[in-house]
């Protein structure tokens, strides 16, 4: 059997061990697990959206309402913005595939930083596309326009905050790379961790209705890290009305299901729920950056709701991964980057402990 060429160039994405894996591989109680590979909240989700759930799951074997009214009127509300400014996707990376295959051609070029989200360059190479990459993880504004105008790409990936490393790009900078763009070329704006950064410096707020005025930009968001709802895949992209019209034709019928609809419905109500989960986060990541600076290795400054440790020749990523693994504390190696870091979401206090407790441990070992 011939598979497509384009299949050779590309890795398969690694997802977040599940607890599941690791009480079959280790023999650990699942009530002993700690995961914080994911960047999943917490708090879990609104205890509104579970009472909806229960209410609702009569209408399981209902096709969802495929035009999806209340839900984009809700984000259209809330965005100020029209519905038909919106798309919803499985998760905004479903929104990311309807746009590369939208766009692009073989041997077109997409742009993104040197470490980034991988699906970015999953999507791209699955349309033949080759990646151009600037020379930091950071969207240094220098590099992606001097990259820019010498590969002039079909795409341009801006990932603010960025996941995995955790920074985060201010508006102004975010702006002024867009302005150095023509509008034959996308911008994609992923700001699938945005709730964290607004709620942590105002500059850092980007909203749907700041890239409006541009034809060539879509902006992205999900219900899966500050709303809790990852395992329900509901994201979406704004963008002018043109945009989203051609994207439609990429939408498979029914694209999330009857109860992951009702849930960001329900979601979108308890802006509460949001701010305590955001407020948890702010508090209890101070500790992870006491830890780091108490054990000598650096952390890149998060604007998200992870934390990213960089490890010197003293540490190795993977080593530190695995050990922690086997007594049941799951964090997200970053060797897979080729970098020698780890990528932590900060969970509750209790989660929080126990990562360190056991990561003092091997650290010490």
């Amino acid at each position: 059997m011939k598979f497509n060429e384009a299949l050779k160039e590309i890795k398969i994405y690694e997802a977040g061990k599940p607890i599941e894996l690791v009480v079959r591989e280790f023999g650990i109680e699942p009530k002993d697990v700690v995961k914080l590979a994911s960047n999943e909240n917490p708090k879990g989700c609104s205890p509104k959206v579970s009472e909806a759930i229960a209410q609702n799951a009569h209408k399981a074997f209902l096709y969802p309402d495929d035009s999806m009214h209340e839900l984009k009127s809700a984000l259209a509300s809330k965005f100020e913005v029209q519905s038909d400014n919106i798309i919803i996707g499985a998760g905004s990376d479903q929104v990311l595939e309807f746009v590369a295959r939208a766009l692009l051609m073989p041997n077109d070029k997409v742009l993104m930083s040197q470490v980034t989200f991988a699906m970015y360059e999953i999507y791209a190479k699955q349309m033949g596309a080759k990646i151009i990459r600037t020379a930091s993880y950071e969207h240094k504004v220098e590099e992606f326009i001097s990259a820019y105008n010498e590969h002039k790409p079909k795409i341009v990936y801006l990932c603010t905050p960025n996941n995995p490393t955790g920074d985060a790009t201010s508006k102004e900078d975010v702006l002024k790379i867009i302005e150095a763009i023509d509008e034959e070329t996308l911008v994609v704006l992923d700001g699938a961790y945005m709730e964290y950064a607004a709620a942590k410096d105002e500059a850092y707020r980007i909203e749907p209705k700041d890239i409006m005025a541009y034809a060539n930009v879509i902006y992205l968001g999900t219900f899966s890290k500050a709303y809790g709802l990852g395992g329900m895949r509901v994201g979406y992209g704004i963008a002018n009305t043109n945009l989203i019209s051609q994207l439609y034709k990429m939408r498979p019928p029914f694209n999330i299901t009857t109860l992951s609809l009702v849930s960001a419905i329900e979601a979108l109500k308890d802006e509460n729920f949001v701010a305590d989960s955001i407020a948890l986060h702010q508090e209890e990541i101070q500790r992870y950056e006491a830890f780091a600076k108490e054990h000598n290795f650096s952390y890149i400054e998060s604007y998200t709701n992870f934390i990213t440790y960089l490890f010197d020749e003293n540490f190795d990523s993977t080593k530190i991964s695995d050990a922690l693994l086997k007594q049941g504390v799951i964090i997200r190696n970053l060797a897979s980057y080729k970098m020698n870091a780890v990528r932590i979401t900060i969970g509750t206090k209790e989660q929080n402990d126990r990562l360190f407790e056991v990561m003092k441990e091997v650290l010490n070992a």
